[in-house]
């Protein structure tokens, strides 16, 4: 137990070290490609706080088996190194033993992220849509510009004209302002300075004018002019958007990324009762249709019109014995052939809507599959990792970090590949996401097995002489430290 408590702590620097090296990595992805989405609308720090939060659920989901990965391999790494791989194994430790600490923690991490994919990650998904339309609904800050009107997207009710903006200051000067908001009178401001500014909640504009005129005319009769001069004037305006306004995440329709599995299993299986409730139908329609043929019994969908003049009334009288059993022979064959085409099209479109509920279902399955997948993936990557830190054992924190990331992007490639495969109909949504941790869960248990036998240790000298900027850089160094402990 000693023994054990010493490798898990050999771990938790590493883990704790690689995950929030991963998830500053994603956010700095997220908020380089979010950037124009979220400056200049005016958000608090809580709003950005509770964006990078809501944020960390899904990287989490990423962050965490990589983390485990790389903590595994640099703990087994240093361990091996320190020649304490050797010391459990004279003392009778197997590797087996020593890997028992190590996967029973990866367990315990696959089944909260079990949990957390299930119960903490949908609802952060909605909260955080929601906020991103919220905040992407955002209009950008009123900008007024010399010589130009505002349009009526940025005020429906107000046309404002200035001559002249200061770039580091709210004031005008040379204003005019149109007043639209009451129909039945034209109001038109102007004034020689003045300065603009938005309310504390962004729903008014503010102008505070300075040394200028109002102008008010009767649209009905435009008899009734009125001129008022002011000195110091204030407008408010309503400003529709410009404000951060918060959306009921409730209300939110959800989709696959936005459900539980158990959520996304219950529609699944709605879907397919509905198809199978479709091939029955169609099944005993076409049965029903092949029966009336044989016996004589057939049903039409529509009566088709007759080969002869169907405009014209023709009396059976007027025709003998062999036009009358053509005639009867032609429409018959007309009916049949009316009837098998409105049949097939019918059935046309009824596997059309069967083949989109089998996409519709293939793409529930593949987000079911892939929230037990990438936590299967923690167990995985331990099991790999022992191995290959034990083998890797001159490596550091470089060497652990290069091998993740290449197990990581296999590991990533397979799992979106997959997915474009599942969803396309071309492979099944079980096989397009458990492929990889297939994959790399035999190849894990094969370099246990090796290892268990035997002790490899990767040579990177040999890499590093393979290198040719390396390889100097080595006889340079290898020269110089002889240099310094011969004469000079």
């Amino acid at each position: 137990m000693i023994l054990w408590r010493h490798i898990l702590r050999a771990h938790i620097g590493p883990f704790i070290f690689a995950n929030a090296v991963i998830i500053f990595l994603f956010l700095l992805q997220f908020l380089m490609k979010r950037a124009g989405d979220l400056v200049g609308k005016g958000l608090s720090v809580w709003v950005i706080v509770e964006l990078i939060g809501l944020n960390l659920a899904w990287i989490l989901v990423l962050s965490v088996p990589m983390a485990v990965l790389v903590a595994t391999l640099m703990a087994f790494g240093r361990l091996s190194a320190d020649n304490e791989i050797t010391v459990m194994r004279t003392s009778g430790m197997s590797l087996y033993r020593m890997m028992a600490p190590v996967l029973l923690a990866a367990t315990a991490v696959m089944f909260g992220l079990l949990w957390f994919n299930n119960s903490v990650l949908p609802d952060a998904n909605v909260r955080l849509q929601t906020l991103m339309t919220d905040i992407v609904r955002i209009k950008p800050t009123l900008s007024l510009q010399a010589g130009v009107f505002t349009n009526e997207h940025e005020l429906p009710s107000y046309r404002i004209l200035v001559r002249r903006t200061f770039e580091k200051s709210n004031d005008l000067e040379g204003v005019t302002l149109y007043d639209l908001s009451d129909p039945e009178h034209a109001v038109v401001l102007t004034a020689k300075s003045g300065t603009v500014s938005f309310s504390a909640d962004y729903s008014r504009i503010i102008m505070d004018l300075r040394d200028g005129e109002i102008h008010e005319v009767d649209n009905k009769t435009f008899l009734d002019y009125r001129k008022l001069r002011f000195e110091r004037h204030r407008v408010t305006m309503p400003a529709s958007g410009f404000g951060f306004q918060r959306s009921d995440a409730s209300s939110t329709r959800r989709d696959d990324r936005t459900m539980s599995a158990p959520m996304m299993q219950a529609i699944v299986d709605s879907i397919d009762k509905e198809r199978e409730s479709k091939i029955r139908n169609a099944e005993e329609r076409v049965v029903r249709h092949l029966r009336g043929f044989f016996h004589g019994n057939v049903v039409y969908y529509s009566v088709a019109p007759s080969p002869f003049m169907p405009d014209m009334p023709v009396d059976r009288d007027t025709l003998d014995g062999d036009s009358a059993v053509v005639r009867d022979t032609l429409a018959a064959v007309h009916r049949a052939l009316n009837d098998a085409r409105q049949l097939q099209a019918q059935s046309m479109a009824e596997w059309s809507g069967m083949e989109f509920d089998v996409r519709q279902m293939d793409r529930f399955r593949v987000e079911i599959y892939k929230k037990y997948s990438i936590p299967v993936a923690s167990l995985v990557f331990a099991l790999i990792g022992v191995p290959l830190g034990m083998m890797a054992r001159r490596g550091g924190f470089g060497v652990g970090a290069g091998l993740s990331l290449g197990f990581f992007l296999f590991y990533w490639a397979c799992l979106i590949g997959g997915e474009k495969l599942a969803d396309r109909g071309e492979l099944s949504p079980f096989w397009g996401m458990w492929v990889a941790n297939i994959i790399l869960g035999i190849l894990g248990v094969i370099l246990v097995w090796r290892s268990a036998r035997e002790t490899r240790i990767i040579d990177w000298s040999g890499i590093a002489d393979s290198l040719p900027g390396l390889a100097r850089i080595r006889k340079w160094l290898r020269n110089d430290a002889v240099g310094d402990g011969g004469p000079r």
